[in-house]
Order: structure tokens, then sequence, then C-alpha cells
């Protein structure tokens, strides 16, 4: 009876250690498409910007 005992707790254990796991990396995966997203938001600005100051006015 003793060992089912530390079996189920070894269990839960190890459930919540998975669990806990599984949402580290969820939201390092959420924070990574973030700054990814961010960081082609800023590129896209400064490629907008390089193609407006490329052509001038005529004179």
């Amino acid at each position: 009876m003793y060992e089912l005992e530390l079996h189920k707790i070894r269990h839960a254990e190890l459930i919540r250690r998975a669990d806990n796991q599984r949402l580290i990396r969820e939201a390092r995966r959420a924070g990574r498409a973030v700054r990814r997203s961010a960081r082609k938001e800023r590129e896209r600005m400064v490629n907008a910007a390089r193609e407006r100051e490329r052509f001038t006015h005529a004179a």
C-alpha cells in the first residue's frame, strides 16, 4: 500500500512539472513571436522611410 501511495504522489508531481514546463515553453514562444513581429514592423517602417527619400522632386 505504501508503494502505491508513493507512486500516486510521484505521478502527480510529474504531471505538475510537465504542465509547468509546457506553460513556460508557450510563454517563451509567445514572447519570441511578439519580438519577431515587432522587429519585422521596425524593419518595414525603416524600409518604407527609405523608399520615400530615395527619389527627389524635380525642380
